[in-house]
C-alpha cells in the first residue's frame, strides 16, 4: 500500500527566519550553506545536498527569472537520479511535519517548490499547468490585435 505524503506535512520556510517547533524536522535543501547563519540559529535536523540543485545548475540559474522554466525542467532531470534520496525525504514528511529550509530571497523562483512538488508526487501536474500558462502567452502574443 502506498502512503500520500500530505501536502500540509511539507512547508518552506528561509533559512533567516526563526524556527518554530511546527517546523518539524528542519531539513536545509541548499547546496552552500546560507551565509552569516550560525548551526545552532539555523536549528537544522539534516541537510540533503544530493537533493539539491547541482552546483553547475546552480551558476547556471542564477535566480534569473527568463531562465525559470529550464531551470525547472534541468532540475527535475537531476532529481530523477534520486530516487532513494527523495524516498527518504518522503517518509521522513509522511511520519509528520517537515519544512523544507533554503536561503534564497526569490521565493517564486525557488528549487525548494520544484523539490516540494516532486516530493507530493505533483511535479507532472505542475509541468503541464506551466506548459499551458508559456502557451497561452505566446497564444495571446501571436493574436493580432483587432482594429
Amino acid at each position: 500500500m502506498i502512503t500520500k505524503t500530505l501536502p500540509a506535512n511539507i512547508a518552506l520556510k528561509r533559512a533567516y527566519d526563526p524556527p518554530d517547533e511546527a517546523d518539524g524536522v528542519r531539513v536545509l535543501v541548499d547546496r552552500l550553506w546560507p551565509r552569516g547563519l550560525t548551526k545552532k540559529s539555523a536549528a537544522i535536523d539534516q541537510w540533503a545536498k544530493d537533493v539539491t540543485p547541482s552546483t553547475e545548475l546552480r551558476k547556471w540559474f542564477h535566480h534569473d527569472p527568463d531562465h525559470w522554466d529550464e531551470f525547472r525542467r534541468r532540475y527535475l532531470a537531476e532529481l530523477k537520479d534520486r530516487d532513494s534520496e527523495l524516498e527518504e525525504l518522503r517518509k521522513l514528511a509522511q511520519a509528520g511535519p517537515i519544512t523544507l529550509i533554503y536561503a534564497a530571497r526569490d521565493t517564486p523562483h525557488l528549487h525548494a517548490t520544484v523539490l516540494r512538488d516532486v516530493l507530493l508526487g505533483s511535479s507532472t501536474k505542475a509541468d503541464t499547468k506551466a506548459s499551458t500558462k508559456t502557451t497561452a502567452k505566446a497564444a495571446t502574443k501571436a493574436k493580432p490585435r483587432a482594429k
